[in-house]
């Protein structure tokens, strides 16, 4: 098919024995003719040019093996056209998984989402579940970052006892939030289980 004309012959030879010069010779005739073929296949130049430089890295480093080469070009090209592939198929894997990075991403962001949500929606609950005084209160304070004697002031209470309907309202909402979430968190595992089945 390609068979080695009598000076390439020499200059496989001359490789083999480790001559630098020789392979600087070998690699000038075909690496443009190599690139062209593996553009070919990849459709990358970079990737192309890439290949050209491994295959000839390749070829360096098994050198002796070249005085055993009969059709050079035809080696040229099932080596270059095998680590071609081999390189395609590495990136089609990085790109996978890369797809499935960013997928996993946004399907976690709305689930994150909608735990804020759902916590939210917990901490309405145990405001509205609060006795109105209490209610009243810890709004003036987290919500209108008023202070004890503003609140006291607005509502004509004691610093004392605004203090006091504080921390019940604070210890009230953090029970209710606590034991209602671990049943949300039961859910929302349930569902994750019932959308994956």
């Amino acid at each position: 098919m390609l068979d080695v004309i009598p000076c390439e012959n020499e200059l496989l030879l001359r490789v083999a024995g480790g001559d630098e010069h020789a392979f600087s010779e070998l690699f000038n005739t075909h690496h443009q003719l190599l690139g062209t073929h593996i553009y070919r296949i990849t459709g990358s130049a970079e990737l192309a040019e890439e290949v050209v430089q491994d295959v000839f890295l390749k070829i360096w480093l098994s050198r002796e093996s070249l005085a055993a080469v009969q059709h050079f070009k035809a080696y040229l090209f099932v080596i270059s056209k095998n680590h071609a592939l081999n390189c395609l198929r590495k990136l089609a894997k990085e790109r996978l998984r890369q797809k499935t990075i960013e997928e996993n991403a946004m399907v976690l962001i709305p689930e994150e989402s909608s735990g804020l949500d759902a916590y939210y929606s917990l901490l309405d609950e145990a405001i509205d579940h609060l006795p109105p005084q209490q209610q009243k209160v810890y709004l003036l304070s987290r919500h209108k970052r008023l202070k004890y004697d503003e609140i006291a002031s607005q509502m004509g209470l004691s610093r004392e006892t605004v203090k006091k309907y504080l921390q019940a309202s604070t210890h009230s909402i953090t029970n209710f939030v606590q034991s209602n979430m671990d049943m949300s968190a039961v859910i929302a595992l349930a569902a994750i289980i019932l959308k994956k089945s």
